[in-house]
């Protein structure tokens, strides 16, 4: 197993493009610092779909994607209450999708979806597809766009609290600026072969990280 620190505390990574096919990201403490800033050269998001996997025994609430603008902190955010319930946010309008089986120390595929023509959202969580839910509509998301993995955007690029704070495993993050079918989201979440995100690619991923992040090969089935 190669396990290899990115950062030392308080220490900012260049950003280069990197494959991280096969690796995950570890935040293995509590903090207000410590997150991945990922970057794209898309600054209009008429739709989104963010696709990711994850592993944590928190218990509170906790952020696993942010997404922020100067105009709106919660542009596109998923979040985790301590309620066992997923939000979704979309232009600082947000919904909890209840009755979600998130179960502590596993992992767990998520996808969520926004389209402005509709105002539609839904989360996918290993494999079942929640109710649609009516967003913000007819307006996008406009840059310049700040996305961070870890902790949650009160203002645009920061306003961390250690309390909205991500701890565990996130890995296969993608993003596309459109709403993938149900078929590509099936194969996502199989593991099969999918069309990589346009917007975030895990496999050509350009980021930064501040504080102790680490990565680590994913683990393979001992069969």
């Amino acid at each position: 197993m190669v396990l290899f620190l990115l950062l030392a505390m308080l220490t900012v990574c260049a950003a280069t493009p990197q494959d991280l096919s096969g690796k995950k990201f570890i935040f293995p403490q509590e903090t207000s610092t410590a997150h991945v800033r990922l970057t794209t050269t898309k600054q209009d998001l008429r739709a989104v779909t963010v696709c990711l996997r994850s592993f944590t025994d928190l218990q509170r609430g906790y952020t696993l994607f942010s997404l922020a603008t100067p105009s709106a902190d919660n542009a596109f955010l998923i979040f985790k209450s301590d309620k066992n319930e997923v939000g979704i946010w979309v232009r600082n309008q947000g919904a909890y999708f209840r009755g979600q089986n998130y179960k502590l120390n596993t992992w767990h595929s998520l996808c969520s979806t926004w389209d402005s023509a509709s105002g539609l959202a839904q989360l996918w969580l290993d494999g079942k597809p929640s109710n649609l839910r009516l967003f913000s509509s007819g307006s996008s998301i406009s840059g310049p766009i700040i996305i961070v993995l870890g902790q949650d955007q009160d203002s645009h690029g920061g306003g961390f609290v250690i309390e909205d704070s991500f701890m565990g495993m996130l890995s296969n993050v993608h993003m596309w600026d459109y709403v993938i079918s149900p078929c590509e989201i099936q194969n996502y979440m199989e593991d099969l072969s999918f069309t990589p995100g346009n917007v975030l690619n895990w496999g050509a991923l350009e980021f930064q990280a501040i504080g102790t992040v680490l990565i680590e090969d994913e683990q393979k089935s001992c069969n």
